[in-house]
């Protein structure tokens, strides 16, 4: 991999994984998994001119191969979502095809193969050295495990680019995932793989599908400590999420030492989103994406990979939150107090007949408390987050208590 160390961030290439053929991913018009998420993002995006910018190159992914697949998919799985995708009417349930989340559709095959492909092309920049970082908010299909579909999700696009990445010499890499959801099939998938560190941030398995993501799930045999999960109390908003946030992940980062980070953002953590029972704002969640951001610069040199993921608040929410993740990426970020394009706006009220916020961000105070000023066991984020951390920290060296 080239060397981008020293070189001033405005500087660094970028690449932005983009099609409208993407939105060929589509369960049909009453799944919450709209195509239109896609498509919105892309037109803000290019409303606010991050497309245009003079180091990112927004590219179009082809599908993923039956090899590229292969490499953290089954054969037989993918040949399943080739007959499924042939013959939509023969559900195969078992391999979680053709139900209420995954319901088939001529086509699908491809089209998940697409988004794949998104993120391979994203691996294929930051290993040959013409990006640094790199963008597929297409992507982000974290249920997706090697023998089936899930939650929405049929190919599992971030593991294919984590699983790129190793196989092209990177010795090590940090997968974070901030979803609503725990990302339970990543996770799977490099359970037992101590080169791969997945952190998965998530609305307590409790209360939300998968019902996984425990403190005490923590990889397989040959990689204990490489599987972390922080499973939030239901509504918890901006300032507990990013405290649990800052007193997990970058002690964990610094010690793994990864080579890149790949990320999954899922907006659904909103607090409109209406699958979901977090309370976060679209500030919070671009406090997020700058966090991944800084840890990137601080242990990567800089290298990562972001992809999208849940969200389904679709004209007010995922559009603005990805937007910024895209700003962030390039090294461009959008002021939360900048307005939202009236083209945008003026699309989507013709066009959805729904109003937009008329400023980028929420309006409001992100303040977090750090874990510095102590552990109050009255507080249900805290007991996640010490649960956690008595799990995890001692494994590297650290004390859950003070580290």
């Amino acid at each position: 991999m080239t060397s981008w160390a020293g070189l001033r961030p405005s500087a660094l290439p970028t690449t932005v994984a983009w099609d409208p053929a993407m939105t060929a991913y589509n369960f049909g018009p009453s799944h919450p998994m709209a195509p239109e998420r896609l498509e919105l993002t892309a037109r803000l995006a290019e409303a606010l001119g991050l497309f245009n910018l003079e180091h990112v190159s927004v590219q179009a992914p082809d599908p993923a191969s039956d090899v590229e697949l292969l490499a953290v998919h089954s054969a037989e799985y993918v040949a399943a979502v080739r007959r499924a995708s042939e013959d939509p009417t023969t559900p195969d349930p078992e391999r979680g095809l053709g139900t209420e989340d995954d319901p088939a559709f001529a086509g699908m095959h491809e089209a998940s193969a697409r988004l794949a492909g998104g993120s391979l092309l994203a691996a294929e920049a930051i290993l040959s050295g013409t990006a640094v970082r790199a963008v597929n908010f297409g992507g982000g299909m974290h249920h997706a495990s090697r023998e089936r579909a899930s939650g929405f999700c049929i190919y599992n696009d971030a593991a294919l680019a984590v699983q790129r990445l190793l196989d092209g010499g990177v010795g090590k890499v940090a997968y974070i995932d901030v979803d609503a959801h725990h990302g339970d099939g990543t996770q799977s998938i490099f359970w037992n793989d101590p080169r791969v560190l997945t952190i998965s941030l998530h609305e307590s398995g409790l209360s939300l599908f998968p019902g996984t993501g425990f403190a005490n799930e923590i990889g397989g045999p040959d990689a204990l400590g490489t599987a972390v999960n922080v499973a939030l109390p239901a509504w918890t908003g901006d300032a507990g999420w990013l405290r649990a946030f800052h007193a997990v992940v970058p002690q964990l980062v610094q010690a793994f030492e990864p080579e890149v980070i790949v990320s999954q953002h899922g907006c659904d953590s909103h607090k409109l989103d209406p699958l979901t029972h977090l309370n976060l704002s679209v500030d919070g969640q671009r406090e997020a994406a700058t966090a991944v951001a800084g840890l990137a610069a601080r242990f990567c040199e800089d290298r990562w990979i972001a992809t999208g993921g849940g969200g389904y608040e679709v004209t007010g929410v995922v559009p603005r939150t990805w937007s910024h993740l895209i700003g962030i990426v390039a090294q461009h970020p959008v002021q939360l107090t900048a307005p939202v394009p009236e083209i945008f706006r003026s699309y989507v009220k013709e066009k959805y007949g729904e109003s937009v916020p008329e400023l980028m961000g929420d309006g409001v105070d992100t303040w977090w408390r750090s874990w510095e000023v102590g552990y109050d066991p009255s507080d249900a984020v805290d007991r996640t987050v010490i649960a956690t951390r008595k799990e995890i920290f001692p494994l590297y060296g650290l004390d859950p208590w003070f580290d």
